[in-house]
C-alpha cells in the first residue's frame, strides 16, 4: 500500500512539475510571431526543418505560437507527391511520402500554416488538387518571397533553417 501511495504521489509531483515548466516556458519566451522559410528540396534538410518546428512548439507552446511556413521554389518539394515527380521536370525531388505527410499534418494539427508560392505553382505546373499533399486555394499566395516580406514587416521572426 505504501509504495501505490509513493507511485501516485510521485506521479502527481512529476505532472505539476511537467505543466508548471511548460506554463513557466510560455510566460519565458512570451508570445512569438515566426516565418519559417523553405526554398530548398533536400529531403533530410526539409525534415529537420520540421523536427525544428516541433522543437519550438514544445518550447514555446502552440498556444503562445503564430507559425507560418512559406515555400517557394524548390522548397515545394516538401508538399510535393512522390507520384507527380515524373510528370514535374522542373523538380528533382517529391519529399511528400507518408512519413513527411505525417508530420506536416501534425504540425498543421498544431496550428501551423503551410503556404505555397503561386509564381512557383504556375511555373513549374503544379496542380495543387492532385500533386501537392494537403493544399488548397487559401494555402496559395501569390509570391514566396514577397510573403517572407510581408511577414517580416507584420513582425515575424525570421527563420532559414
Amino acid at each position: 500500500m505504501k509504495t501505490i501511495t509513493k507511485l501516485v504521489i510521485g506521479t502527481l509531483l512529476l505532472s505539476s512539475y511537467w505543466m508548471a515548466g511548460s506554463a513557466i516556458a510560455g510566460e519565458y519566451y512570451g508570445k512569438q510571431k515566426v516565418v519559417y522559410h523553405i526554398n530548398y528540396d533536400n529531403p533530410k534538410k526539409q525534415a529537420g526543418a520540421l523536427r525544428n518546428i516541433q522543437n519550438h512548439i514544445n518550447a514555446v507552446g502552440a498556444e503562445n505560437l503564430d507559425l507560418k511556413v512559406v515555400l517557394h521554389g524548390n522548397g515545394l518539394a516538401l508538399l510535393l507527391d512522390p507520384d507527380s515527380l515524373d510528370k514535374l521536370k522542373k523538380f528533382k525531388h517529391a519529399n511528400a511520402d507518408e512519413n513527411m505527410s505525417a508530420k506536416v499534418s501534425n504540425l498543421k494539427g498544431q496550428g501551423v500554416e503551410f503556404q505555397v508560392c503561386n509564381n512557383t505553382v504556375k511555373g513549374r505546373k503544379v496542380n495543387i488538387e492532385s500533386d501537392l499533399y494537403d493544399v488548397s486555394k487559401e494555402d496559395i499566395v501569390p509570391s514566396g518571397v514577397a510573403e517572407v516580406a510581408k511577414l517580416q514587416q507584420e513582425g515575424y521572426a525570421y527563420i532559414k533553417p
